[in-house]
């Protein structure tokens, strides 16, 4: 029961609204590239490996973790040390050798950066998904993509600074050793945009997990979204990396995209729609144009504009003749 459960959950009928020669020309549409949790395309399914972020640990991924394993996909949630983007990057490099066959790599948040430098030449790598994530180009630094577009609250007021040692602060310098935690009483709005009950809020905000300096300060050694296909989900209410920037680093992916009403911490809000994600990354369902280098919204969820809804089907477009959007609404 569990099994069909989780099939019927996923099941995402379409209707494509294009005209036959425009059919012809992309080739296969997503409604039958979809699959739901079906074996991807050359066989045995793919080790999904889940990266978490900062202020958070593996245990985020525990819904995500069920529901893959009941579609039958071998899953690994490693913990991120968050000791800086390069010894994070390089302590993933050295898990992956570990793994055999094909994998999906996924990161939320800072996860993502992860994902971003340690993918690049492992051809082992399939898909990768950017969960809320940082999908930096090779120099760039998450303080840099955070300051593009307005949205983060992520300011100097929300951050709670603390040395990492007793001589972790020079004199007359700023913190160059320091982990950073968010503030208590800011934890709520800028991790989850006041989404879930106080005891839940407050029980994360106290388990939270230090993010050292260096994860938002070093730059990119890479960018592996540049030779391996991305899916990305935009959390419409992020108020920790930014909506906005999220959409931009989406889009210079040129990632296969959904949209989602959720806050930063979509994983604790909205896990089944972080789950169809990476199902359909891991199956490959990736329209056409998106292997073009095209910036393509796969579904928008939740409230916003709606397209029309036919019998509870999602609808398949073309906007601007360059890219394909599905949009659906929660039943």
């Amino acid at each position: 029961m569990e099994h069909i459960r989780h099939a019927a959950r996923r099941a995402l009928p379409l209707v494509v609204l294009l005209p036959a020669a425009a059919l012809a020309a992309t080739g296969p549409s997503a409604a039958s590239e979809s699959g739901g949790g079906a074996a991807p395309r050359g066989g045995a399914k793919p080790t999904v490996v889940l990266v978490h972020g900062a202020w958070a640990d593996a245990s985020g991924w525990n819904e995500v973790v069920r529901s893959l394993q009941a579609e039958g996909y071998p899953v690994i949630a490693p913990a991120n040390p968050l000791r800086g983007l390069s010894a994070d990057s390089d302590y993933l490099t050295a898990r992956l050798k570990t793994v055999k066959g094909p994998l999906v790599l996924v990161g939320h948040s800072y996860g993502g950066a992860v994902i971003t430098n340690a993918a690049v030449g492992n051809p082992n790598v399939t898909s990768l998904v950017y969960v809320a994530g940082f999908a930096p180009d090779k120099g760039e630094t998450a303080l840099q993509l955070i300051a593009e577009h307005a949205g983060s609250h992520l300011t100097d007021d929300a951050e709670a600074p603390v040395p990492t040692s007793l001589d972790a602060v020079p004199l007359g310098g700023g913190p160059t050793d320091v982990d950073l935690y968010i503030k208590p009483e800011k934890f709520g709005d800028v991790f989850l945009s006041n989404r879930l009950d106080a005891a839940r809020t407050n029980a994360l905000a106290a388990s939270q997990r230090p993010a050292h300096v260096a994860t938002s300060a070093q730059p990119s050694k890479g960018a592996a979204w540049r030779t391996i296909p991305s899916w990305s989900l935009v959390a419409t209410d992020d108020r920790t990396i930014g909506t906005e920037n999220l959409r931009f680093m989406a889009k210079r992916a040129g990632s296969t995209t959904v949209e989602v009403d959720a806050p930063h911490a979509v994983l604790e809000t909205d896990p089944d729609q972080v789950t169809d994600l990476i199902l359909r990354a891991a199956h490959g369902a990736r329209p056409a144009l998106a292997r073009a280098g095209a910036s393509v919204r796969l579904a928008e969820t939740g409230t916003g504009e709606r397209a029309a809804i036919l019998g509870g089907t999602a609808v398949l477009a073309v906007a601007g003749g360059t890219a394909l959007v599905v949009r659906s609404r929660r039943t």
